[in-house]
């Protein structure tokens, strides 16, 4: 009996663990590099749709300023069939991605601006006593 159990059990786990029918192509990849001076470019297109594109570069090479640069996207449709698509940057300045689905920071009320520009006009003087 537990030998039937085991095996119901296990043929179960088998068939829930079984890869998806569903085989995505890649229509189409390419690849540069990386190249002696540590520039690369890569991008692909899948069957669904997916696009994803970037390329890269170093800066300053050879200072205490060198730094990889990257820029590149990618777009995809969501699951509510919205086309979504990211643009970015990224630098010795960080992470910098732009899509117009990316939340964004609300904008400052007037009064609040208009305080904090008083506030930077007139340091108090405690504050004109820290380094």
């Amino acid at each position: 009996m537990y030998t039937s159990l085991v095996i119901l059990l296990a043929l179960a786990a088998c068939a829930v663990a079984a890869p998806a029918d569903d085989v995505i192509p890649i229509v189409s990849q390419s690849q540069e590099g990386p190249n002696p001076d540590g520039s690369y470019k890569w991008n692909y297109e899948t069957g669904n749709g997916i696009k994803a594109e970037e390329e890269g570069h170093v800066e300053d090479a050879g200072t205490e300023n060198e730094a990889l640069t990257a820029k590149g996207g990618f777009s995809y449709s969501s699951d509510d069939g919205q086309q979504i698509s990211l643009t970015y940057t990224a630098d010795k300045n960080g992470f910098q991605p732009v899509g117009a689905h990316l939340p964004t920071t609300p904008e400052i009320p007037p009064l609040i601006q208009k305080a904090l520009e008083w506030i930077a006009a007139h340091p108090s003087k405690d504050d004109e006593n820290q380094v």
